[in-house]
């Protein structure tokens, strides 16, 4: 056997030993109450106080829920103090755990000194950055946007400033007790370039950056810090589509997500989304960029918004015939 022959055995063979390890630790995904047990006390055991922001409805609203049933008191953060106010209620009642509210309107620029000091007494022990907007309810090319100068500057404030300065508020109190966790929602659509939501998608590319290189600077100082992006999940910013085996209950998502935190620096949340994330990076992008898909991405929303907006006229009109 000649050295060229040598050189390409041996690179054969350590390409299939690193696929082959690459895919079990893959399936490891598949069962995560097995390969990443969390400990009965595990969340309260990082502080006293967990902190979720666009906490009054969906995706932000079950985390808090979530976390409190796990006995931590919550700070729930929006810009609607009576939806807050509700959510408060229901998980004080519900759990018995303290709930402290603070209003916050993240798409503005200058929010976090009075969060900072509204937050500096707290031993905090989870941070969830949940608040995020999109620009528009129908995909659009990017220079269809509506106020597109300003919706440029309140997504990247709430999507991209919010998230990055409540690390920086939180983050050092973790650090001095060298424990903590921090889940960064993101999105699935992150996982490809994304025509027609271009300005959301690349706010979400960023939260997986800033997520997994802040994860490698402080792993070894005992925080988790984690993105996590989600496919479809019913909630105000989806349509509140009907769930079904991709499209999860907010609860659903996020019971699945929790079971992931010890499961590295970026997860989809669930099964159903993993592959599905899977499926969109295998898709060609001749496929994935064409203008039919494009066009049929955006009939697909306007029909789901024409109906459910029908539905609702239907239900409104039912209801004043019963006054």
């Amino acid at each position: 056997m000649d050295l060229t022959e040598i050189f390409f055995t041996s690179l054969g063979a350590a390409v299939t030993v690193y696929y082959g390890a690459k895919m079990l630790l893959s399936c490891r995904m598949l069962f995560p109450k097995v390969f990443f047990p969390l400990p009965k006390a595990f969340f309260t055991s990082m502080g006293e106080w967990a902190v979720v922001t666009g906490a009054s409805e969906g995706i932000g609203r079950a985390y808090a829920f979530e976390l409190a049933e796990q006995g931590m008191n919550v700070v729930i953060m929006s810009r609607t103090k009576a939806a807050l106010d509700q959510v408060a209620k229901k998980i004080s009642e519900t759990t018995g755990q303290r709930v402290k509210v603070i209003v916050a309107d993240f798409m503005k620029e200058n929010v976090f000194r009075e969060l900072q000091d509204q937050l500096k007494d707290l031993n905090i022990g989870v941070l969830v950055n949940n608040v995020g907007m999109l620009p528009n309810v129908v995909p659009c090319e990017f220079l269809q946007s509506a106020d597109l100068d300003q919706t440029i500057t309140k997504l990247i404030n709430c999507n991209v400033k919010t998230m990055t300065k409540m690390c920086r508020i939180i983050l050092p109190g973790m650090e001095n007790r060298r424990k903590g966790v921090i889940v960064n929602i993101s999105s699935g659509v992150a996982s490809v370039p994304f025509p027609l939501y271009t300005l959301y998608a690349a706010s979400k590319v960023f939260v997986e950056r800033f997520s997994q290189a802040l994860q490698a600077e402080y792993k070894d100082k005992g925080i988790i810090i984690q993105s996590v992006s989600p496919f479809g999940v019913s909630t105000r910013m989806a349509g509140y589509q009907e769930t079904n085996i991709v499209t999860l209950s907010p609860e659903e998502f996020v019971k699945s997500s929790l079971q992931y935190i010890r499961a590295g620096e970026k997860t989809h949340g669930s099964i159903c989304h993993m592959i599905l994330g899977w499926l969109l990076r295998s898709i060609p992008p001749q496929v994935l960029y064409s203008e039919f898909m494009m066009h049929s991405l955006q009939d697909y929303v306007r029909k789901k918004m024409a109906r459910k907006a029908a539905i609702s006229a239907k239900h409104a009109t039912f209801r004043k015939k019963e006054n």
